[in-house]
Formats: structure tokens, C-alpha cells, sequence
């Protein structure tokens, strides 16, 4: 097992309804293909005092602020709170927790987005998980297939993991700061409170705690 990419290293299953789900699993891209079968089984349990259904399979919190030229589709559960502003594209299997912001233009597929997330501003988030209170600043996307169409590794530095997945695209933990106009490539992981600098291209395990500000420079914060 790599220590640091297990669920219980990189999140507070206590910010996200998926807490059954990854409590499931040990790393967390083990999720990705569950999904949709749990938001599915979750939906169906939500209250209608506080939920309302829009559409087969898609429940949008009462006090959530859904723009009418958003697009959701289902399986997807938007959170109390959450605003899902002009053109945004949620293509599906997303489960979407309280207090967000899904921006303009903003598309999902196959997330789970923690509490308190932020991606504001044209990104494109498919095939990952964004830890609470992680934020991508504009552009910055998550890339989650391979050019050649081959199998996702998890590249630790040390070691390379096996996922048995064509895609994955970034686990960001608690707390990660995502640079504006930077590419999370297939398989990154990035510990809880890590900074990654804008425009950055980003591969691998990155560390907890840290400042990544190019390939092979990375500052742990004082």
C-alpha cells in the first residue's frame, strides 16, 4: 500500500455524502466505477422536503441556485447550498455535496465533489474526486485519459500502481489550490493543502503540504 494516497490520508469522509463509498475502498480512484450505482441508491433516499427532483435521476437540493441555462443530467445529486452557474454541463454521475460553486461553463463527469468546492471558471473535472474545500482556479482542468488509451498507472516516485482503469483523472485532497490554466494529468494525486502554481502540468503523487511550482520543483510550506 502507498500511505499517502489512501482515502483515509487525503480526506474527511465527514464533507461528502460518497463517505459510505470511500469508506469502501482504500484508494480512491477504487470509487470511480461505483459511482453512479451509489448516487443512484442515495437518491432514492432523499428527503422531498429537501430535494426536489428535475428530470429521471436527478435530485437538486431546495436551496440550491441552478441557472437556467445549466444542463444536468442524471445519475447527479446537487448539494444544499450549492450554485451551478450560466452553461455549466454536468454530463452525469455526479454527486455534488453542499455549499459549491460549478461555474460558468464548467463541465462534470463521474465526480464526487466534496463540501465547499470551488470550480468556477471553465474547467473541466471528469473521472475524479475534489476534496473539501479544494479550490481549481480558472481554466485549470483534469485530464483523464491516457493519449495512447492505455491503462492509468498512479506514478508515486517510488513505484508505479496498477488501477485496472482506462480513466482517471486528478484525486485532489482536502484543502489543494489549483493554479489557474494548469493541466492535472491522468492519475495525479495531490495531497491535502498543496498549492500547485498557475499554468503548471501536473503528473504523479505530489505531496501534503506543499508548493508544486514546476516538474521536479516542489517546496514543502514553512
Amino acid at each position: 500500500m502507498f500511505e499517502p494516497a489512501l482515502v483515509k490520508n487525503l480526506y474527511d469522509l465527514s464533507h461528502t455524502a460518497a463517505k459510505p463509498l470511500l469508506e469502501s475502498v482504500d484508494y480512491p480512484w477504487e470509487a470511480l466505477p461505483k459511482i453512479s450505482e451509489f448516487i443512484l441508491q442515495l437518491g432514492a433516499t432523499l428527503s422531498p422536503d429537501e430535494y426536489e427532483l428535475r428530470g429521471e435521476n436527478v435530485w437538486v437540493a431546495k436551496s440550491a441556485k441552478v441557472f437556467d441555462s445549466a444542463y444536468l443530467n442524471g445519475p447527479c445529486i446537487i448539494g444544499p447550498g450549492t450554485e451551478v452557474r450560466q452553461c455549466a454541463f454536468v454530463r452525469g454521475s455526479a454527486l455534488v455535496g453542499a455549499g459549491c460553486v460549478i461555474g460558468n461553463s464548467t463541465e462534470l463527469k463521474n465526480v464526487i465533489i466534496f463540501d465547499n468546492v470551488e470550480v468556477p471558471h471553465y474547467n473541466y473535472v471528469g473521472d475524479s474526486i475534489l476534496g473539501y474545500k479544494s479550490h481549481m482556479g480558472a481554466g485549470s482542468i483534469t485530464s483523464n485519459i491516457k493519449s495512447d488509451r492505455t491503462l492509468v498507472k498512479i506514478h508515486t516516485g517510488t513505484e508505479d500502481i496498477e488501477t485496472g482503469l482506462k480513466k482517471i483523472g486528478a484525486m485532489l485532497g482536502d484543502h489543494v489550490e489549483v493554479g489557474c490554466n494548469s493541466v492535472l494529468n491522468p492519475g495525479t494525486i495531490v495531497g491535502r493543502g498543496t498549492n500547485i502554481y498557475p499554468l503548471s502540468m501536473v503528473r504523479g503523487y505530489i505531496p501534503a503540504n506543499s508548493i508544486y511550482k514546476r516538474l521536479g520543483e516542489i517546496a514543502q510550506k514553512r
